[in-house]
């Protein structure tokens, strides 16, 4: 059996790799293709998914999905749960102050006390085999959570006016 080999690996696009095998055993010619994309949208994967099977059939076969987060991702979540906090620091504050029929004044002091983070376990060859677990479980493992805990002071100005009371 007399055979060449060749392979290329060449970047499409910014989240797309395509690594092409090309192969000849005597007089046949055989090429596979590996298309690797990086979704930030699981609903777009799947669309693209579907299309492919549907369009190629049982040529093509779709890997599971491998789940990560970004480190900027991280960060984004870290900020959104924090401001939200604040948010909710503030509202809580507001309450208080209609309670007593005060006015909440602009913050003096915010102070984040505490961040916790977890879940968003990354798939592992260590971890049980990706095969074994549901695409639902994979989601759920990968999904990341946080919390924070902030501390604030506010401003309480005096009795509100009639006029703020009616609104």
């Amino acid at each position: 059996e007399v055979g060449e080999r060749n392979v290329m690996v060449r970047p499409l696009e910014e989240n797309m790799t395509v690594t092409e095998d090309f192969s000849r055993v005597e007089n046949t010619y055989q090429m596979e293709a590996e298309v690797c994309i990086v979704f930030r949208d699981f609903g777009k994967m799947q669309n693209v998914c579907n299309l492919l099977i549907e369009k190629l059939g049982t040529s093509v076969t779709i890997s599971p999905p491998h789940f990560y987060h970004t480190p900027e991702a991280i960060d984004t979540l870290r900020r959104q749960v924090c401001v939200a906090a604040v948010g909710n620091t503030q509202q809580k504050a507001q309450e208080v102050c209609r309670l007593f029929g005060q006015s909440l004044g602009k913050p003096l002091l915010i102070r984040e006390e505490e961040t916790k983070e977890w879940g968003g376990h990354i798939d592992s060859p260590l971890s049980n085999s990706p095969e074994s677990l549901t695409l639902q479980e994979r989601i759920q493992s990968a999904t990341a959570y946080a919390s924070c805990r902030v501390f604030a002071v506010f401003e309480i100005k005096g009795k509100e006016n009639r006029r703020n009371k009616l609104l």
